[in-house]
């Protein structure tokens, strides 16, 4: 499925997009060079999921928890672009995360390839003509 951004105003309409197509799927991996978008576009879709917390890169911290609106939903945010070796994602104890059955988005899981789990969803973002950006997954 391919999904066009227009502009910054047209994300929103974008992330209900991707959120319909999510199904039962709870890991989203998402590919895309520095500044492509993807922690905007990972942004917009905790807040259509409901998330009301301060939706911010976890690229010092991570990963990053949010809650939805009700509470009954967590989201872990993950940003491993300052990933040196594996044994931190093993230390960080990456499988409670990935098999909790929550939802997880992972920018730069280039890093740790070998650690996905086989069902996650790839999910491509780069820039096209006149500063669109598209969505493949």
């Amino acid at each position: 499925m391919k999904i066009i951004i227009d502009n910054i105003d047209s994300i929103g309409k974008a992330a209900k997009e991707f959120v319909a197509q999510m199904g039962e799927h709870t890991i989203f991996a998402f590919y895309g060079k520095m500044g492509s978008g993807k922690t905007t576009f990972i942004k917009a879709i905790c807040e259509e999921l409901g998330v009301e917390d301060v939706i911010t890169s976890p690229t010092f911290a991570i990963v990053n928890e949010y809650h939805t609106a009700t509470a009954d939903e967590v989201i872990y945010h993950f940003d491993f672009y300052r990933i040196k070796k594996t044994e931190e994602v093993y230390d960080m104890g990456y499988e409670e995360y990935f098999y909790s059955g929550d939802v997880c988005f992972i920018e730069w899981p280039e890093l740790i390839e070998d650690l996905l789990p086989d069902d996650a969803v790839r999910v491509s973002i780069h820039e096209i003509e006149d500063g669109k950006r598209e969505v493949e997954f």
